[in-house]
Formats: C-alpha cells, structure tokens, sequence
C-alpha cells in the first residue's frame, strides 16, 4: 500500500546506517511521504516511485574499499535534488568524481561546525561565520570535491563537514541532521525536502485515511478478514480503520495469552464490543500458552513460542467463523524497514514475535496491513482521526510477547501475579504525578534474583524489581526520566507494601543512544 502518486515523494537510499529510519521520520513530520528501500534494490525503486528527491542514508562501509555500496547513478541522470548524509555525502563525492580518503582523523559524537559559506540548505536556520552543534559519526572523509561543488560548512576533523553544488540542487553533509542530537536538523531536512525540493507537504492523516479505505476495500472485495486485535495502539488502528472499509467482514480475536498487564483483557473486550460494535471473539488461550512456555528461558524462544501460538489460535478461530481470506495486522513502517533492510534485516532477532515476513504456508490467508506505512506517532495520529479513545491512543507500546520478555528466566504463574500488581502500581503513581504522557514507555521487570531483608520483625527472601521510564521523539533513541527520589520513595514503598513477594525495589537509568535498534 503505497501513498498515491499525487503526493510529492522522497526516496531515502539505505547504505546500513541504524537511524535511517530517523531520515524518514524527520520527512514525514514535513507532511511528505518517503519510503525507504536498501540500496540493492535503489535502481528499480527509483524507476517505479518516480520521486522528487533522493536522500542518500548513512552507513558502515568505505568507499575507499572496492564492491561497496554506491548509489544508482539514474539518480544524478534524472536532473532532481540530491542530499547526501555521512556514507551518503562520500559515495556522492567518489562518484561524481571527488575524491574520500580512510586513516584521518574520525569523528564520533557531538562535534561542532562552522559555516563558511551561504547555501540554500541553511537558510532561514545557520548564518556564515557562526558555529553550531552536530552529531559526527565517520572514520573516511572528503579530500576532494568534484566540479560545481563548494565548501559551506568545516569541523575540525571535517575540512569538507558539508559540500553544495547550488546550480544541480546537490547537497551533502558529513554530520547526521535526522538525530536529535543536531539540534537544529530537522530544519535543515525541512529546507531540503520543502524548499530545495519543493514538496508540496500534503500528506496528511485524513488523506491517508481516504486512500487506506479506499485500498482495503479494492483488496478485499467480499471477502472476510480476521484481526490479531492485541489492545496496543497498532491493532486498535487497524481494527478500527479495516472496519470502516468493510463493516462485518472484519472479525476481531482476542487473545489472552496470560502475559497481559493488569485488568487488560477486561478494558479491550468492553471498548470494541460494547463501544465500537465490532464483532470479536474473546479467546482465553492462558493456559495454552503458560504450559508450553514452562521452563523456556531463552528470551528468543519466547518470543518464537509465543508467535506460533498466536498464529494457531487465529487459524483455529478463522476455520470457527466459516473461514477468513484474510489476516490483518498492525505491522508498521519500521517493521517493514527492518525486514528488508540493507544487510538482510535485523527483524529475524528483532521482530521474532512478528509475522512481518508472511503466513505460514499451511495458512490460506492474504495479509492485509493497512499500516506499514506508517511510524508510531502517524498511528497515534490516525487513530485520533478515527476517534479512538485517548486512553488507547497514548498508550505506551507494549511488545507482543507482553509480560514473557518481562519476566527474564522461567516463567511461572506467581511470577506474572507479582508482576502484574506491582507494574499497575507503578504506572498508577505515573498517572498521579501526571506525567504518563510526558514519558514515552514505562514498565516494571521482576529480575531473576532473590534478595534478603527484612519486614516489621521478620526476615524475607523475595524478589527484586526493576522499574524503567525512558523519554523519547522516535522510539529509536531514549533516554531514562529523571523522577525526584520523592516519587520513587512513594511508588517503592507502595510495591513493597501492597505486593507480596518483593522486597527490593530499583531504578533502571540506562539510556538508549543513536545506533541502537530496539527497546524492551
């Protein structure tokens, strides 16, 4: 399901760097749709996407190293705006006859440039003679710049920090402007994709909701369709906007794994039965899935066990109703990325309890995935559009195998029972303090260690609990919440005593820079 060809669209070439994905975001959040395909596959993506701007990723390998990736030359033949980023910035330079050196000095982390020189890409955001804040992440660097172009920014380990050839609409930088820790690279993206390329900006949920409908219904026909309703964000959306298209056709289950938080199962029924009138189908599956993970430890066979579960339940379910031709799921943009991605896609190991590759083959069903275009906060945006209720909207994202990957090392019912009550604690004092929507994920993990103390006049042996909160823009880099020692008194001191088997409670403040994939 691709944006209609009416919008203005930008093609990100992927050379392998882990915050391509933040290119991509940073164009969207402009109202312009892009996609982003490996650079394998570039030359028939470019031909059959007919974009207006090319944006070359980052990535891990040299140009100064024979058979490494380059990017399609139909892209510098096709006379349209070209923004070259890290990698993207040295394999422009090598191929349009510059030139990239390995073995000078490198560049990691916060650095800082000068602007040197006027460029339409700074306009309206850096002025000459001025130093700003970047984040650098490169060993190789420019030692010469092909014809047309011009230095207009310097770094002290980068003499060609960003390059422009104003008359081809050619741009590149050596920095990474799609993190967040380039302070001002969201308006540089901005000037590139709306400015320099001169995308309208149109892209908006309400037209993605028209067109998405619209799809659906030409995909499924008569046909009838089976959703993994699950109660995060993703499934909701989807429900909610596959039910629009096709009304009673769509069939919800839900499925109780045994690994929910607290009380969720009871909130997903009543909403989408009693509110929205959507047919679904409750399916307590508890003891299914809590026997066959007895005793796994591995938090990869987890994952893979809870998967295969899932899918033999909605088979059974979809052969209860008469059939179903179709599956839907809330896949989402950054799956898909993943799973063909520059090296192959990390999802095998990442997205485990996914199905983004496809069916089982026993499965005769097609899938329908009306957000796989879509990042996390569109969803959230789509769903507002659909009128969702902002209890699920702003939901913290709960991964697929719930309270499985939650509970490190075996698995047991009196586990998930403490897990459970001391995380609807924790996420109760969150709400009180008001900052649930300040915090983009927040969640409770019993860690596989006993400790000893004491209570009132006794002494326990019970477990110890790790609490987390991280902040984020993207969900792709994160940052622990700096509460004040007086909410973790309250919320440790309330775990402690309101939930048996803990007697220990502590903070987790690891952050999540740029470069890592996934949080859980």
């Amino acid at each position: 399901m691709t944006a209609e060809a009416s919008h203005d669209r930008i093609l990100i070439v992927d050379f392998g760097s882990q915050v391509t994905q933040l290119i991509a975001r940073r164009v969207r959040e402009q109202g312009v749709y892009c996609e982003v395909v490996p650079s394998q596959k570039a030359e028939e993506a470019f031909k059959s996407f007919n974009p207006k701007g090319v944006i070359l990723s980052g990535g891990p390998a040299s140009v100064t190293e024979l058979d490494t990736p380059r990017a399609p030359q139909s892209v510098f033949d096709a006379d349209i705006p070209v923004l070259g980023i890290c990698y993207g910035e040295q394999t422009m330079m090598s191929q349009l006859g510059g030139q990239v050196e390995a073995g000078h000095e490198r560049e990691f982390g916060r650095a800082e440039i000068e602007v040197v020189a006027e460029s339409h890409l700074f306009d309206g955001v850096w002025q000459t003679g001025h130093k700003y804040p970047v984040w650098m992440s490169h060993g190789d660097r420019v030692t010469a710049l092909p014809q047309g172009f011009k230095v207009i920014a310097v770094s002290e380990g980068a003499p060609f920090a960003a390059v422009a050839d104003e008359a081809r609409r050619y741009y590149a930088v050596q920095f990474h402007p799609e993190v967040v820790h380039t302070p001002d690279g969201a308006r540089l993206i901005r000037n590139f994709v709306r400015e320099i390329v001169g995308a309208k900006g149109d892209w908006t949920m309400a037209a993605y909701r028209d067109e998405a409908i619209r799809k659906i219904r030409e995909q499924v026909g008569t046909g009838r369709v089976i959703c993994g309703l699950s109660g995060g964000v993703d499934s909701s959306v989807a429900a909610l906007l596959i039910h629009e298209a096709i009304g009673d056709q769509l069939t919800c289950v839900f499925v109780d794994h045994g690994l929910l938080r607290k009380d969720e199962a009871e909130q997903v029924v009543t909403l989408f039965r009693n509110h929205y009138n959507i047919p679904l189908v409750h399916v307590d599956a508890s003891d299914t899935f809590l026997t066959e993970l007895d005793g796994v430890s591995d938090p990869e066979q987890k994952r893979k066990t809870i998967g295969r579960l899932f899918i033999d339940v909605f088979d059974a379910e979809a052969k209860k109703i008469g059939g179903a031709d179709f599956l839907a799921q809330g896949t989402l943009y950054p799956d898909v990325i993943e799973s063909v991605s520059f090296h192959g896609g990390p999802s095998v190991t990442i997205k485990s309890h996914h199905n983004v590759g496809g069916l089982p083959a026993r499965m005769k069903m097609k899938l329908v995935e009306p957000l796989r275009e879509l990042f996390k906060d569109e969803v959230r945006a789509l769903g507002r559009e659909l009128g969702l209720p902002e209890a699920f909207v702003g939901r913290h994202p709960f991964p697929g195998p719930g309270l499985a990957i939650r509970i490190p090392g075996t698995i047991t019912r009196e586990k998930i029972d403490i897990l459970q009550k001391a995380d609807a604690i924790y996420l109760d004092e969150i709400r009180k303090a008001g900052l649930y929507d300040v915090i983009w994920q927040a969640f409770a993990v019993l860690l596989p260690v006993r400790t000893v103390g004491v209570m009132g006049d006794g002494r326990t042996y019970d477990h110890v609990l790790a609490l987390r909160a991280v902040t984020s823009v993207d969900g792709m880099t994160a940052d622990f919440y700096p509460f004040d020692m007086n909410f973790l008194g309250r919320a440790a001191t309330r775990i402690i005593n309101e939930v048996r088997g803990i007697n220990r409670v502590v903070y987790d403040v690891t952050s999540k820079p740029p470069g890592t994939i996934e949080w859980e």
